[in-house]
Order: C-alpha cells, then structure tokens, then sequence
C-alpha cells in the first residue's frame, strides 16, 4: 500500500471517526498514528536512527525527519553530528541542540503495515481504558442502568454505554437470573485498574445500593431533609434501614413509607420482594437499639460500651421474635447499630440478678462476719465490695432499715479489718513474687493490682512502662465470627482502658522514657459552664432505670 493516500485528508477524517467512535481525544489517535509510522520507519532505515514521524494537523501530510544531536565529538554517526558539520547547515547551531534531516517516504509493506496496525490499535486501546477509569471512578457509589450482555457461570457482564461492568455471583440477589438483553440496575462499589483493563464492580446486594434507591424514591432523601444512617442487608431477604430528619415537621419513617407504602413498595419491587424495616435513627445508643430490633418489644437494656456489647431483656413470648428466624432479626439490628446485642429473657435475667445477689451477700457474710439477714440488707441497698462499706459516710449505713448507729461502726470496724488484713496478704505476696518497692509505691496502683502485676510478670516500673493498655485492661478479639474476651491482667479489678492508659504514660515519665505533658492552659474566656437547664443526653440506665450491675 503506498505510504501516501490519494486523499491526504483521508488520514485526517480516519483518526476523527476513530477518536468519536471509542470517545477519546483525536489528538491521541494521532500521535498513535505517528508513533506507527516511526516504528515502520526503523525498521525501513534501521533502529539505530532517531527518527520522528509527523502528521500535518491540517493536510494530513506525512514528513519523516532523522534527528541528529549536534556534539563536540561524533561518537555514534547515526544519532550525532559534530558542531563544525552543524554550524555549516545553521550557523546558530550550538551543542546539545537537534539537526533535523528530512528522510524520503516509502512504501509500507504487508508486514510494517501490520505492526502498524497493531501499535495504532493498542495505543487506541490503552486510550480508551484510561478514558473508561477516569469516567468511572468517579462515580464509584452511583447506581447505573445497563444491558446484560452475558452471564459467565454466574457473573453477570452489563453493558454500559462506554463500559462494561461485572456484577459478581455473590454480589447478585439470590434466586434472581438474567438473561442477555435484560435491563439490569446496580450499585458501583469499586473500579480498579487492572492489566485488562478497568474493571467496573457492581453490586446488587450492597447495603448501599438499597440507601441509593430510597434516594431515588423518597424527595426528601436526595434533598438531605431526611439521612439515611445506616442499612444492614440479608439480600433478598430482610433488610433493615436506619433514617433520621433534619426538620422536627418531618416524620422519616413515614417520609420513606409514601402514601399506602407507595415508595418503599418501588424499592421492594426492585429487590425482588426484599422485606424492608425503616427504623427511626436516635443519638442514644439505647433507644436505637430498642428502635432496631423492631418489631420485638424490649423491657431493658444493658450497656457496656467498652466492650460494644448490649444485653437486651425481652419478655418470653418476644424472644422469638426478638431473635427471628435463624438469628436474622437481631443480627441485621447488630450490624445496623454496630454493637454485639445479647438477647435475655426476663427470666434469665432475674435468675442471673439473683445468681449476683447471692454472691454479693455470701462475700460480704464472709467478709464481714454477719449473718445472712444484714449482707442481704447492704446488698439491697446497693453496696456492691467491702471497701463501699468500709470508708462511706456513716450516716449511709445507719439510714438502713434495722441498723443503728453502734451496728454501722461496728461494720465499718470489721470491713477496715478485713482490708487491712487484705492488704497484709496482698504485701507478703508481692515480695514473695519480687514486685520492686517502687512499682508497689506507684500511684494509682492498688495492692490487687500489684500481685495482679507480679503474677504476670510486671516487677518493676520499667516492666509497667513497657506494658500496652490490652495487657492490662484486656480486649476482645474476633474468632470464626464470635468476639471472644480476653482478659487482662487487671480482670475484674475495675481499671478502664482510658485509666490504664493514664497509668502507663505515667510510668513512662517516672521512668525517664518521656517528659511529662505540658497541660494546656484554658483561657478564661473559653471557661464556660453547663447550663442545667440545657437538655443532655440521657444514659441507657435514665432511660430504661436499670438498677446497677
């Protein structure tokens, strides 16, 4: 084929069509050309040249150049030319600058014509990817309308216009099959690159995708008077989503109901029969949680928010319900709230109450040498360890019912003898174990906590700054989908993580690894105090009066 068409502004009109059909830049269509013609060009002159093709952005001419470094000594001839020899051709030549030789054109044959095409169509092609990823990337967490093109053992290829997506075989609804020409809604959770090129992941089963459809549907979504808070799916199953408002005229649940469950019926629809609980979101833990595991009804709650776990008491005919069907109902309200939620019965509940109360009265019988009759009565009147009864005021203990002022001091007598002899136990053990005087003298340290220390290895200060806040406190861990508790060295001993982290950064300082902090200085115009009248935020215990653990 001759290297020169008949019509030059053929090239022209090809390198357009191209750049219009796959929606790339023509400029990049051209430079692809050129670069192929390079390539024919040293294979033609020898690929030792340096050798530049260009094309005429108007004509569409080709010209074909040899460049040629001028240097001070010629070491290679075919890509250098000595100043002297340069200095004839242009008397501005200097070193460093390029001569450029014009190079006859020539007639392509069947092989550099192939090679051509083929570098012509993969510099199109890597054009065209780069183009599809900084389109879609950008619009990762959209939903988008496409065509089925295939289905390949499961997975479901979608055509998009100037892409093509994958919704993967576990991120499809169960039970739901297309077939090539169906239209086909999803969720963009990813786009990566990937030496195929991009790779559009779709999603019919995220959580998100359900978020995005109320958006569609509900006005006031898209508009952000109400938010969506969170979504918690078993796709094609259940789901449960989390809405609040943002305008107190509006109510959320009934704003994403519609008129006759008009709009969450679209969303139904689209999910193939998805059954769907809206769930008003609260600030407080508590009541969301009583709020999430809707339709149950729930009697109390219990938190323990270093742990983010719940314990819910339920009355006995709501268990199931609470539960749901294969555990489905509170683990959607678990992944909707994000705390590990417990389910009591009220019966398990008062067994477990009195399983505690009857510790408590055998430990204070056998502290405090009483009978079973007054350890009940301290119990009940919300005494939780010896050391409580030992140093409070005495008038708490002479307002119990049956105590008067003699019996209180006698039992503060006998708990402060108790604690003392606690106390000397705990010393002998700690200098059996080798704990460092210093260590034992540290502060915030309680002679529990140092045989505690001893007997997992901590004896010195330098031991305690070396330790991290999960020795100490303990944590829990996550084991074949169960968090599982592991304890610390100061188990039970009522340390939190935000105490023991204190304790540590102070035997630190003590032992010269860091300087003490400088504390900020609040200036007093910043001093403000809370106003009582101002509404605050009520604690699981206010809302639902659970008496302490």
């Amino acid at each position: 084929m001759p290297a020169v068409s008949a019509n030059r502004l053929e090239l022209l009109q090809i390198a357009d069509a191209v750049a219009r059909e796959k929606v790339i830049d023509k400029e990049i269509v051209l430079a692809s050309m050129e670069d192929a013609i390079q390539r024919a060009a040293r294979s033609r002159y020898g690929a030792e040249h340096n050798i530049r093709a260009e094309i005429d952005r108007k004509t569409g001419e080709i010209r074909l150049q040899r460049l040629l470094e001028v240097v001070e000594a010629v070491e290679n001839e075919a890509t250098e030319i000595s100043l002297a020899e340069a200095l004839e051709r242009n008397p501005a030549a200097q070193a460093g600058d390029f001569i450029a030789e014009p190079l006859p054109m020539f007639e392509f044959g069947r092989i550099p014509a192939q090679a051509a095409k083929q570098v012509i169509v993969q510099k199109v092609r890597d054009a065209e990817r780069e183009r599809q990823y900084e389109e879609y990337k950008d619009r990762m967490g959209e939903i988008v309308n496409g065509l089925v093109k295939r289905v390949e053992y499961g997975n479901v290829i979608v055509e998009l216009g100037r892409g093509e997506g994958i919704v993967r075989r576990d991120e499809g609804l169960p039970r739901e099959n297309f077939r090539t020409g169906d239209r086909i809604r999803a969720f963009i959770y990813d786009v990566r690159r990937e030496l195929r090129g991009p790779q559009i992941f779709l999603s019919r089963a995220h959580p998100q995708f359900m978020a995005k459809l109320f958006a569609q549907e509900v006005p006031e979504i898209y508009d952000g008077i109400i938010e969506v808070k969170s979504v918690a799916r078993d796709p094609g199953s259940r789901a449960k989503i989390a809405v609040m408002s943002n305008d107190s005229s509006i109510d959320p649940v009934g704003a994403c109901v519609g008129m006759r469950g008009s709009r969450v019926q679209a969303v139904v629809n689209e999910l193939q029969g998805e059954k769907i609980d809206i769930i008003q979101w609260s600030p407080d833990a508590a009541t969301f949680i009583v709020n999430a595991l809707a339709p149950a009804e729930v009697s109390k709650v219990v938190l323990d928010e270093e742990a983010e776990r719940v314990e819910v008491v339920v009355p006995t005919e709501q268990l199931s319900l609470a539960i749901g069907r294969r555990g489905q109902n509170v683990r959607l309200a678990s992944q909707l709230t994000g705390w590990d939620i417990d389910i009591l019965t009220e019966e398990e509940e008062s067994e477990r109450r009195q399983e505690e109360f009857r510790q408590r009265t055998e430990a204070f019988m056998n502290a405090l040498d009483v009978d079973e009759m007054i350890a009940q009565l301290l119990v009940s009147e919300g005494f939780v360890n010896v050391e409580e009864v030992a140093y409070v005021p005495l008038e708490d203990l002479v307002v119990i019912e049956g105590f008067d002022e003699d019996t209180a001091e006698e039992l503060q007598n006998r708990a402060r003898e108790h604690l003392e002899a606690e106390a000397r136990a705990h010393e002998e053990r700690r200098k059996e174990l080798g704990v460092a005087d210093d260590l034992a003298q540290f502060e915030g340290l309680t002679p529990a906590m140092v045989v505690a220390l001893g007997e997992g290895g901590v004896k010195s200060l330098e031991d305690l700054a070396g330790c991290a806040t999960d020795e100490l406190t303990g944590y829990w861990e996550t084991v074949e989908g169960e968090k599982k508790r592991v304890p610390g060295l100061f188990e039970g001993l009522d340390m939190s993580a935000s105490e023991a982290e204190a304790l540590i950064m102070s035997a630190r300082v003590a032992a010269g690894w860091i300087e003490a902090p400088v504390p900020e200085e609040v200036p007093e115009e910043e001093e403000v105090e809370a106003d009582p009248a101002a509404p605050r935020e009520l604690t699981a215990e206010e809302v639902f009066r659970t008496p302490p653990r």
